[in-house]
């Protein structure tokens, strides 16, 4: 059973994550050959300002 845990900074769109989930799951069946249906995907959408590499806060938008 895969699992995909995405974070991006900003909003998508409803069709956006669709078509992410369709295309993480046919690269996972045609690399991996697992099964589209067992396919479990997380998409967290993360305020810009709350990204930060070591000790350095972005401010992303």
């Amino acid at each position: 059973m895969p699992y995909i845990n995405l974070k991006l900074v900003g909003k998508l769109s409803k069709e956006q994550k669709e078509k992410i989930a369709r295309e993480f799951s046919e690269t996972l069946l045609r690399v991996a050959g697992k099964p589209k249906d067992s396919l479990y995907l997380v998409i967290d959408e993360v305020s810009g300002e709350n990204w930060a590499k070591g000790d350095k806060f972005f401010g992303l938008s």
